[in-house]
């Protein structure tokens, strides 16, 4: 639906400065804690779990938690819950999926809001607020270096990302829903517009999002250090072109 939201107006530009600011904080607190800041991370889940426990507690007092519009379906909401699992656990498997959803997701979610009610108003307010965690969750985990993606977990985000679109879309044709936008674009401006009409820009999501993705590993990458060279380094028992075991 159309809303009074200014897309990169004042508002948005400040929440999405908030969002960077408070992981940033997070992971300053975190560092400096004698006690290893585990206590901080089980807090921010348990803020997320609330958080999610108040928006729903919304949607029922709205009498608007009705089935099958408003499963928990959408990419975000499962990344919510990859997050709480990872804040709480530190599981590299799930951090795995957790970070590539999370910030590919969740922050295309901040940048091009679909909005459902006017802004300010609660629903919208805690639209920015969920979204917002999430990202900065994963954000905080990076940063604090409790965790970072595992070599290999692009193409297993990857697959079973498309395995959860499977999943999905299965739900969305049967009930005739749309989570992951999978039937039809959003109404607002989107990512999605510039890439054709349905199904091609299903299709053209797939080159984008193994892209995003690839770009967010980026910072991860290992390059194979320099060999210093030592008199060590001619000695007959070494065998020609052997390097430093890469992980």
């Amino acid at each position: 639906m159309t809303t009074n939201f200014q897309l990169f107006g004042p508002a948005h530009l400040m929440i999405l400065g908030a969002v960077l600011f408070f992981a940033a904080v997070l992971a300053v607190i975190h560092r400096r804690l004698a006690s290893g800041g585990k206590g901080l991370r089980l807090g921010l889940a348990a803020v997320l779990v609330l958080d999610s426990v108040v928006y729903y507690g919304y949607l029922a007092l709205q009498g608007q938690l009705t089935f099958p519009n408003r499963v928990p379906l959408e990419l975000c909401d499962i990344s919510l819950y990859l997050v709480i699992f990872a804040l709480f656990t530190l599981h590299k498997a799930v951090f795995d999926r957790a970070y590539y959803w999370a910030l590919a997701g969740a922050t295309m979610a901040l940048l091009t809001p679909n909005l459902l009610e006017p802004f300010p108003s609660f629903g919208s307010v805690q639209f920015f607020v969920q979204h917002g965690l999430i990202v900065a969750s994963v954000l905080y985990l990076v940063w604090s270096k409790q965790m970072r993606p595992q070599p290999g977990s692009i193409v297993r985000a990857m697959v079973t990302l498309n395995i959860v679109a499977i999943f999905i879309g299965t739900f969305d044709y049967f009930f005739k829903t749309d989570y992951m936008y999978l039937r039809a674009k959003p109404q607002n401006a989107s990512l999605l517009d510039l890439l054709g009409p349905w199904p091609w820009y299903i299709l053209a999501t797939e080159g984008v999002t193994i892209t995003l993705f690839l770009l967010l590993y980026l910072p991860f990458r290992k390059t194979q250090p320099e060999i210093a060279l030592s008199p060590a380094s001619f000695s007959p028992g070494m065998q020609t072109g052997s390097g430093p075991e890469m992980d």
